[in-house]
């Protein structure tokens, strides 16, 4: 086999090797929500991962909607330098039994507003909520979030995501109940699909290292044929 034809089947496998890895990770950059000790009717920290996917501006705020159909009696914010926290409240819908609370009403929406620079290009930061109680008869949890850029901009995180399609565009962070979930396992798979990417280049990578080990192998001289006597 000609070395050069080798050689650029090597390139051509380490190539798409970089194409998964890109593609995986341009798909997990998403406001994402997670929890180490969520599950159904307890308590539970959330954390929003917030990346800002810009070269030069920042992301200056971010507002997270709480679900209404199955509203949380309490919600408390971890404060963070250089964010302002603000909780809004409103009348539910309808009358809701959490636990052994009745809520008439609840915060629905919490937001926090740089008051310094926000999250650098590139960069991405966490927000916290500790809420409870968790509903027992779900197994998960969607809250919508708006970004806002420091240039005006404004990304709506809300699209959910259909059993058996593709995933959308801006998908609604979401919280797996099944079980207790760790941050590194948000629910875009944002750590699974970085280490699948991973591993997948990586293979990628050593089968093109293979096939060019075996391709420039010099080949055996041909043994003459033995002569009848």
């Amino acid at each position: 086999m000609p070395r050069r034809f080798i050689l650029r089947a090597a390139a051509i496998v380490a190539a798409s090797a970089l194409v998964v890895i890109g593609a995986a990770s341009s798909a997990s950059a998403h406001v994402t929500v997670s929890s180490p000790d969520a599950k159904p009717g307890g308590y539970a920290k959330l954390v929003f991962r917030v990346p800002t996917e810009s070269d030069n501006t920042s992301t200056t705020k971010l507002v997270v909607s709480l679900p209404t159909d199955h509203p949380f009696a309490s919600v408390a914010a971890q404060p963070k330098d250089g964010w302002k926290l603000e909780k809004k409240e409103e009348k539910l819908p309808a009358t809701v039994k959490v636990g052994d609370v009745t809520l008439t009403k609840a915060i629905t929406t919490v937001t926090w507003t740089a008051t310094a620079g926000g999250i650098p290009p590139n960069d991405f930061d966490e927000f916290s909520l500790s809420v409870g109680r968790l509903p027992d008869n779900v197994d998960s949890l969607s809250f919508p979030a708006v970004q806002t850029y420091s240039d005006g901009e404004v990304v709506k995180w809300a699209d959910v995501a259909k059993d058996g399609a593709a995933e959308p565009e801006h998908p609604a962070p979401t919280l797996k109940l099944a079980a207790a979930i760790t941050p590194v396992a948000a629910t875009t798979s944002e750590g699974t699909t970085d280490s699948l990417a991973r591993w997948l280049g990586g293979g990628g990578l050593l089968v093109g290292l293979i096939g060019l080990a075996f391709g420039l192998r010099p080949r055996r001289t041909a043994m003459a044929p033995v002569e009848n006597k």
